[in-house]
């Protein structure tokens, strides 16, 4: 457990690591091309090292130099694999190594934790049956672990519900190009988080494939299309970004996160934007963006592309004057926590008034009281109460290593915002 305490913050320049969710991404459609791939500036955090072992543990050689990894795929042909594959709390990586074992030789069992087991994956398994795989859930409840028999998938028309993730959509694109006759994707619920989507369309074109669509509900693939190896270097992460952002906005400092643009693929970068309706000034560079924190007020807002950022939004509102709204976030229940649950209950020991309904959280601000958090072994949860204590004494963050899932050094670029050093 770590104490956050509250000092005098300084007007600062922030850097973070690269985006976990391009880093996933980039390494997938590495994986999948013939021939050797260079990433750089790619996130070194529990999560992608997970994606890394299982893609080991397929066959891909993946060298680590010291700032960058070079890539050599197996161009769709991934080797066998006798024993389970381990892919942890890691929902992104349980869900692309599904996809891609479908395309691999003999049998593979994909595992995780005890809340792995808890978080669905059936509506993919549903799209890689219509394909033409043989992917079920080991216990028929929709959860991992999962079991799936590799071979020459055919494709086809697949008609998917993405209500829960758009990661669904993502791992089934990815394969898509391998298969013999292609995919064509008809999105019949959803997809939230959209941006996702977006990325993954992106990351694929860098690799040379090409995808046809329309807005959000159907997707179009040729089979036959081949991955070709590239180099990428990868952006900085949004997500990680707003905490920062959070900061300035609860402290009254600036800050600056570097290497963010306001056209990045990423949705995550329009948290500023909410921040700018709560009150705060956002300035935005081609190379970074500045938030400035103001009198903040509550707002109504529409969360169901950015919900990894409901914690981070949540604390903010707590330091509003007024009653603030976050809806369509009912997919944060299957998140790495029950983050509805978890943010709810901490902002409540915190003194704050909150409701959950649904779908919806909504937040009474005020003055924030100091308290131990529950981060449920939730990174997002450690980050964003961590906020809090900059201002607020008496804040105790439990399983602060919970970090290291996404944002190894955090506490480190924590620290660099007082003034002075604790």
């Amino acid at each position: 457990m770590i104490e956050i305490k509250p000092g005098p913050i300084r007007n600062c320049r922030i850097t973070i690591p690269g985006s976990k969710s391009y880093t996933h991404r980039v390494l997938v459609a590495a994986a999948l091309a013939k021939g050797e791939s260079s990433i750089l500036n790619g996130l070194k955090s529990e999560d992608t090292q997970l994606t890394i072992h299982a893609l080991r543990q397929m066959g891909v050689e993946i060298v680590e130099d010291k700032d960058r990894w070079r890539v050599t795929g197996c161009g769709g042909g991934f080797a066998p694999r006798d024993e389970a594959i381990h892919l942890g709390n890691s929902g992104t990586s349980m869900r692309l190594v599904t996809a891609l074992a479908v395309l691999g030789e003999g049998k593979y069992i994909l595992n995780g934790t005890k809340r792995m087991h808890q978080r669905p994956i059936g509506k993919l398994l549903d799209g890689l049956t219509q394909a033409g795989a043989h992917a079920q859930a080991v216990k028929q409840n929709a959860c991992p672990p999962v079991v799936i028999d590799g071979q020459n998938l055919t494709g086809g028309r697949v008609q998917l519900d993405c209500s829960d993730s758009s990661q669904y959509l993502s791992a089934l694109l990815f394969i898509a190009p391998c298969t013999q006759n292609g995919m064509q994707i008809e999105v019949i619920h959803g997809p939230v988080s959209r941006p996702y989507i977006d990325m993954t369309i992106e990351v694929m074109a860098w690799f040379g494939i090409s995808v046809k669509r329309k807005a959000y509900s159907f997707f179009s693939v040729n089979g036959g299309q081949v991955y070709q190896p590239t180099q990428v270097i990868v952006e900085p992460d949004a997500s990680n970004a707003s905490y920062f952002w959070a900061a300035a906005a609860i402290t009254g400092a600036s800050i600056a996160v570097k290497g963010v643009h306001s056209q990045s693929r990423q949705g995550d970068v329009g948290f500023v934007e909410v921040l700018r309706q709560m009150g705060c000034d956002v300035k935005k560079f081609n190379d970074e963006i500045n938030v400035t924190g103001r009198l903040l007020k509550p707002i109504d807002v529409d969360m169901t592309h950015m919900p990894d950022l409901v914690p981070t939004l949540a604390v903010v509102a707590a330091f509003a004057d007024g009653t603030t709204r976050i809806r369509n976030v009912g997919h944060l229940k299957v998140k790495e926590s029950n983050r509805l649950h978890a943010v709810a209950a901490a902002l409540a020991r915190m003194g704050i008034d909150v409701e959950t309904h649904n779908s919806e959280i909504t937040i009474c601000g005020g003055k924030p009281r100091g308290a131990v958090i529950d981060t449920y072994e939730d990174h997002r949860m450690a980050m964003s109460f961590a906020v809090a204590g900059l201002t607020v004494p008496g804040v105790f963050i439990r399983d602060e290593a919970c970090v290291n899932k996404s944002f190894p050094f955090f506490w480190e670029v924590f620290e660099t915002l007082y003034r002075s050093g604790k």
